[in-house]
C-alpha cells in the first residue's frame, strides 16, 4: 500500500526542495536597495492618505452580506440547469418557486432602503 504513495511523496520532497532553493538562491543573488519610494505602501497607484483605521458605514457591511446571500442562492442555479430536462415540469415549478422568493426577499431589501448608499 505504501509503494502507491511513494511517488506522491518524492514529488512533494522535490517541490519543497525547489520552492526553498529557489527562495534561498533570490534572497542571495538578489539586489537590495531600499528607498522611500519602495518602502512606500501602494494602493493601486494612490498615494494612502488619512488612517488606515478609519470606520466604515454599515452599509458597506450591509451590501457585502446580501450580496454573498445572493450570490450563493442565484449558485443554486447551476446544478439546476445541468439536470432541468430530467426534472421535467417538477424541477420547473421547483426552481420557480425558489427565484419568486429569491425575488420577494430582493424586494424586501430594496423597500426597506438597505441598497440606498445616501443614507
Amino acid at each position: 500500500m505504501i509503494q502507491d504513495y511513494l511517488p506522491i511523496l518524492i514529488h512533494m520532497v522535490i517541490v519543497v526542495v525547489l520552492a526553498l532553493a529557489l527562495m534561498g538562491l533570490s534572497s542571495w543573488v538578489g539586489v537590495r536597495r531600499p528607498t522611500r519610494e519602495k518602502n512606500a505602501p501602494y494602493e493601486c497607484g494612490i498615494p494612502p492618505v488619512g488612517n488606515a483605521r478609519e470606520k466604515f458605514s454599515i452599509s458597506f457591511y450591509l451590501v457585502g452580506m446580501l450580496f454573498i446571500l445572493f450570490d450563493v442562492e442565484v449558485a443554486f442555479l447551476f446544478p439546476w440547469a445541468v439536470v432541468y430536462k430530467s426534472l421535467k415540469w417538477f424541477g420547473f415549478i421547483e426552481m420557480f418557486i425558489f427565484v419568486g422568493v429569491l425575488f420577494a426577499g430582493y424586494i424586501y431589501i430594496w423597500k426597506k432602503g438597505a441598497l440606498d448608499w445616501s443614507r
